[in-house]
């Protein structure tokens, strides 16, 4: 069973999750600025059994795709092209950022900790990653 890699996209940089081999439990990564995010990849997937990439699916409220959507489909097309042998997955992404805070509140982070946005990308592609486990927890197979 290979690891399940989730993707906070953003402009500038992107945070990265990955389960543990079980696909029990999603762990942040790193942060990458967004330019270097296809390479930064090519090169995990080399040393890592990757089995599944989750994407963050940027919606607004009213269920339409956001303005980042442009970039992340652009993003997801290089990537196919670069790693075309696993398979992509939109999750929806909506209040990552919010509950990122909210964890990093609960967590005792001091203020200056807590406006680190690169921390922050990190924590958001873990809840989507977590997300996204969670959700295909209770489906039968």
């Amino acid at each position: 069973m290979g690891r399940i890699i989730a993707i906070d996209y953003g402009r500038k940089r992107t945070g990265i999750a990955a389960t543990d081999k079980l696909q029990i439990i999603a762990n942040g990564v790193a942060t990458v600025p967004s330019g270097e995010l296809v390479d930064f990849l090519s090169v995990y997937v080399a040393q890592e059994e990757v089995e599944l990439i989750v994407i963050g699916q940027p919606k607004q409220l009213n269920n339409e795709p956001s303005e980042n959507m442009k970039y992340v489909e652009s993003f997801v097309n290089a990537l196919k092209s670069k790693i075309p042998q696993i398979p992509v997955e939109y999750y929806d992404e909506r209040f990552t950022s919010v509950l990122a805070h909210q964890a990093m509140l609960a967590g005792g982070l001091k203020k200056k900790k807590r406006q680190d946005k690169a921390l922050v990308d990190e924590i958001s592609a873990v809840i989507i990653l977590q997300a996204y486990l969670e959700s295909k927890k209770y489906i039968i197979r």
